[in-house]
């Protein structure tokens, strides 16, 4: 959801690769979408980490700043091509001499959502998309999605996909996948795991527990309903293994939205074991919030 304080509105890090390209497209859109501006962000990796203790070759530092130039303005005019033609936004641009991790999470008090690739190419692959993706989504302040594909299927009609386990974090989850169901005008498919491992109790009454698990989730939904009664909501609750029924349904949605670490069947599911095989198994955006408070 909107706040007005968030000046940099949707931050999107781009490093001219196609799936930074991809995460682009989704960031203008969802930035017009939200009617809030896009902070096109680069940032300029030097090698010191693995150059030699000595200054690296000007030559370098001049094509890696060029490099960084070109794609971010590249990004600008994505972005301005994937907004629809009646609804533009603003379209800001930062270019930053630093490691794109710390500062993404600096940022990410002023932004609405940071939205991220997977995967990177050259020298600048080892910067603003890989492995940083990881930790902007455990320490940023505020929603981070990342992008998996950089051929986006055309999913527009599709559901946005909820995981739910009851925790702050779960909460904050909740809200946006309500938000942005609404803002696309399609179902919502909230999903629930009565356990984080798989469960193979003889005397487990299935039914009984199932029933119950059932009207805890329409509990927990029952407040963001009435505040999106545009939005039909379907309820899914399964006995285990979170993680696995999440990668199955994503197959028919348009956006997975999860929080970041929680408790009960979600439990540090993007942030635990179960995270790579999340992020590296669906097509679609996976979007993580964070409690309110974090």
């Amino acid at each position: 959801m909107s706040t007005p304080d968030k000046a940099r509105g949707i931050i999107v890090a781009v490093d001219g690769s196609p799936a930074a390209n991809a995460a682009v497209v989704w960031a203008a859109r969802d930035a017009a979408m939200r009617n809030v501006a896009l902070t096109v962000f680069g940032a300029v990796v030097t090698p010191t980490a693995t150059w030699p203790p000595m200054a690296y070759p000007e030559a370098l530092a001049v094509r890696l700043e060029d490099e960084t130039k070109k794609a971010v303005m590249h990004a600008m005019k994505i972005a301005e091509e994937a907004m629809p033609a009646e609804h533009k936004v603003t379209v800001n641009r930062e270019l930053v001499f630093a490691s794109p991790a710390p500062a993404l999470i600096e940022m990410s008090d002023e932004a609405e959502m940071i939205v991220m690739g997977t995967s990177g190419r050259g020298l600048l692959a080892r910067g603003v998309l890989g492995s940083v993706s990881a930790t902007v989504v455990r320490h940023a302040m505020c929603p981070v999605t990342v992008i998996h594909d950089e051929d986006l299927p055309d999913l527009q009609h599709a559901p946005v996909l909820l995981g739910v386990d009851g925790s702050p974090a779960s909460e904050r989850a909740t809200e946006i996948a309500f938000d942005e169901a609404s803002r696309r005008g399609v179902d919502l498919v909230a999903l629930h795991a009565w356990s984080d491992v798989t469960t193979e109790v003889p005397s487990l009454d299935w039914a009984t527990v199932e029933e119950e698990a059932q009207r805890s989730l329409a509990e927990s939904l029952a407040g963001w309903q009435q505040r999106y009664p545009d939005v039909t909501v379907h309820r899914v609750v399964v006995r285990d293994r979170p993680a696995r029924h999440l990668i199955d349904a994503a197959e028919s949605a348009q956006l997975v939205v999860v929080g970041s670490h929680g408790r009960g069947g979600l439990t540090g599911m993007l942030l635990g074991s179960v995270s790579n095989t999340l992020l590296h198994s669906v097509r679609i955006p996976v979007m993580v919030a964070k409690p309110a408070s974090a």
